[in-house]
């Protein structure tokens, strides 16, 4: 293993790197080497020289790379990647165990000891998402970790530092598409070879059990930004008696139709509409159509031909008009997965949105990442999941 390469801190970021902040950000150090190159191992030091904590740089959007040890005798060899990617999997044993969902997250990031990449299995089949291309330079060895173990059959990856998405496949076994996973019961059709994104989003899965157990029983649903309908699905497995799903990406229709048919329900009996939501709020203002439970998870950056959505600013004048459609007693899931806040302030926009209201609300729950996506406690912003359940008052 080659040497690490000493950076040295500014005093006053000294204290929070000790006590285990992972990202390393450039900015925080004296001097930056011109020569540093993505994968190169760097060993942070403190004013006296004396060693603070190891990492890798490998540059993202979150900052210039990750550290993984604070211990000066450890090294990143395959001892370690195998050590943290096994006790990663531990933790996910009940997860393993639970035969009613079988797509999950089974490592993420700085979560997990070792930041830059995640990896979600899909009923035998692992997803690698890599964030920079420093980390992707320990590829093949953290590859042949993941299929030593039985569980793995065959594994995709998303480059995520380079806009190629073509052959996501890169070892093990290929799997045979729509691939069917079960979450909480729920069949939901995937795709592991189809850019970015799979089908579902496996941080709501909490959320989406609550809609089904508790939530959806009698209801006029309103899903928005709804991708594949993965809530709508939920909503009807709990008794919702209508969903309508609404997203601008043409695609959804079909990907939509197809969640509904893997499942047995007939697309026919709901409402799915491929249109602006920003002008589908409108319509059904103008219509005067009210929902009983009213979905809304936003990208946090979105642009269509006529409106741009940015969710630090937009959040508020959004969920007024969501609030104007919801029927009397009805309830608003509000989330947002844009990391560049946290819940304090997210309740903040909620209360803000209801401001120019006559309408008041109560938070009836409230929910972050579920537990296999596990989030370093030195590292809040990583716990980027926000989700509000609010029940208004009439």
């Amino acid at each position: 293993m080659k040497n690490s390469i000493k950076l040295k801190l500014f005093p006053k970021f000294t204290k929070g790197y000790k006590e285990g902040y992972p990202l390393i950000l450039k900015e925080r150090f004296e001097k930056w080497p011109k020569d540093l190159q993505e994968g190169d191992l760097v060993e942070l030091i403190d004013t006296n020289g004396q060693f603070v904590a190891r990492g890798y740089h490998g540059k993202q959007n979150k900052g210039d790379g990750w550290l993984f040890t604070w211990d000066k005798q450890q090294q990143l060899d395959e001892d370690f990647l195998t050590t943290v990617i096994t006790a990663a999997i531990e933790k996910r044993q009940f997860l393993f165990a639970d035969e009613s969902t079988t797509a999950f997250r089974i490592f993420n990031g700085e979560g997990d000891g070792f930041g830059g990449f995640t990896a979600d299995f899909y009923d035998g089949y692992l997803v690698i998402q890599w964030y920079s291309l420093g980390v992707y330079s320990f590829q093949k060895m953290i590859l042949e970790i993941f299929l030593s173990f039985p569980e793995v059959k065959g594994i995709y990856e998303k480059r995520r530092f380079q806009e190629d998405t073509k052959d996501d496949f890169v070892a093990g076994q290929k799997a045979t598409f729509p691939l069917i996973i079960k979450e909480n019961g729920i069949n939901y059709a995937t795709y592991l070879d189809d850019g970015w994104m799979t089908g579902i989003f496996l941080d709501q899965r909490d959320v989406r059990r609550r809609i089904s157990e508790d939530y959806a029983v009698s209801k006029n649903v309103l899903n928005t930004f709804s991708y594949t309908g993965a809530f709508s699905v939920a909503a009807l497995f709990g008794g919702a008696s209508k969903t309508t799903s609404v997203d601008v990406a043409g695609r959804s229709l079909s990907k939509t139709k197809e969640q509904l048919e893997v499942n047995g329900l007939d697309p026919s009996s709901q409402a799915i509409i491929v249109e602006d939501v920003f002008h589908y709020f409108k319509y059904a203002l103008r219509k005067k159509l009210t929902f009983d439970l009213v979905v809304v998870d936003p990208p946090s950056f979105a642009r269509t031909k006529k409106v741009t959505f940015r969710a630090a600013k937009d959040y508020p004048a959004m969920l007024r008009e969501i609030i104007d459609i919801t029927a009397p007693n009805g309830t608003i899931i509000a989330s947002t997965n844009y990391a560049g806040f946290g819940m304090k302030a997210f309740k903040k926009l909620i209360a803000e949105a209801f401001q120019t209201s006559d309408r008041t609300y109560k938070i009836v729950e409230t929910h972050s990442l579920p537990a296999d996506f596990t989030v370093n406690k030195n590292f809040p912003e990583g716990n980027y999941l926000k989700v509000l359940f609010l029940a208004l008052d009439k």
